[in-house]
């Protein structure tokens, strides 16, 4: 479930509590957590209405709408079998951050970190630490070109980039990736 920053911010600070959303199938679940520009959310509950459902104004305006036509009209713009009214909250801010700019690693750390990319690297191929130092030595170059580098369609390419983000290893920039501190940290010790 994408969300623009207007309604990240607002999940944040407590002014959106639903998301209105027109798909074929569910796209997300009870209890998922999603990161976002804001911090982390939470989807609280969902409800699946038919594609036709009307949404009330009370609806529209904890979804951060005006009023119910306009909620209405931006759900009008896809049509889909159902629509789901989806209850979020935050959780807090985003980890990531403070963990990537955390240079100092301990030995309980860097074993963390190591058991981690084993696991990634066991059930696919050896691709986590070729990416890092890849990444390292190509700060800002655009993830297509990185992809192409190592044979890799480019939705998967970023799909391994953010699981090596969540470990604080990798920052994004406006264009490419850069290794952390953390990431130059843990290449430096392992």
């Amino acid at each position: 479930m994408l969300l623009d920053r207007a309604t990240a911010e607002g999940i944040a600070d407590g002014a959106v509590t639903l998301v209105l959303r027109r798909w074929d199938a569910p796209r997300a679940k009870p209890g998922g957590t999603q990161r976002t520009p804001a911090g982390t959310i939470r989807v609280d509950e969902i409800s699946e209405h038919p594609g036709r459902y009307r949404v009330t104004g009370a609806q529209a305006r904890a979804a951060g709408y005006p009023d119910a036509k306009t909620a209405q009209t931006e759900l009008d713009r896809r049509q889909a079998a159902h629509t789901y009214v989806i209850t979020v909250s935050y959780l807090g801010p985003d980890e990531r951050p403070g963990l990537a700019a955390d240079d100092t690693l301990d030995a309980a750390d860097i074993a963390h970190i190591t058991e981690r990319l084993d696991r990634w690297d066991a059930a696919t191929e050896p691709w986590t630490r070729p990416y890092l130092h890849l990444i390292g030595a190509n700060e800002g170059v655009r993830a297509p070109d990185l992809a192409a580098r190592v044979a890799m369609d480019v939705p998967r390419f970023k799909r391994r980039i953010r699981q090596l983000k969540g470990l604080g290893l990798t920052t994004s920039l406006e264009v490419g990736y850069r290794l952390s501190p953390r990431g130059r940290a843990f290449l430096r010790l392992s």
